[in-house]
């Protein structure tokens, strides 16, 4: 575990599958006395058009610990596209958080302190629940991972420089 203190911010990173199911979130992890808790806040209080921020939860009425908000990334464009989003995305979301906890990626003694930010790409031509689910579980964990260890290093983004890319951008 990671000592954190109440100005700490844990920015994290997790890309899992391939194609459309793929899992891409974004973390933010500090105290809700703190800016993220400042940050949260004000994005619940803020939704756009196509753009709901919730709360994750594991269970209807049961909000994962830390309080998690979930943001989409893409505009819901179809009745599908936001079943995704709301459902498996959201609920696999919740489970990595929940994993994260358990593991004690994050501290559980800290949990009802801590305020977490995840902001989620589920893909509008995504269609397989299981896969949207899976990999937004493991995006979840492996982002909250990358910010508790402060990943990447430098010297892994200087290695990787020579070969940049991702799915909508890729290289020969």
């Amino acid at each position: 575990m990671t000592v954190m203190d109440e100005k700490d911010v844990q920015l994290g990173e997790g890309f899992v599958g391939p194609g459309p199911e793929l899992a891409h979130v974004n973390t933010a992890l500090g105290f809700r006395s703190g800016p993220v808790g400042t940050a949260w806040v004000t994005s619940l209080a803020t939704p756009t058009s196509g753009f709901a921020r919730f709360v994750a939860v594991i269970q209807p009425g049961v909000p994962v610990k830390p309080m998690t908000l979930f943001v989409n990334k893409a505009a819901l464009v179809s009745d599908r596209h936001g079943q995704l989003t709301w459902g498996a995305a959201q609920a696999g979301v919740a489970k990595g958080v929940a994993r994260a906890l358990l593991d004690e990626v994050i501290d559980p003694c800290l949990a009802d302190a801590l305020a977490l930010i995840v902001a989620v790409w589920v893909d509008p031509a995504a269609s397989d629940e299981s896969a949207v689910f899976a990999n937004n579980d493991e995006a979840t964990y492996a982002a909250l991972l990358a910010g508790r260890d402060r990943a990447p290093t430098i010297g892994d983004v200087v290695a990787a420089i020579g070969n940049p890319h991702n799915p909508f951008f890729p290289t020969a």
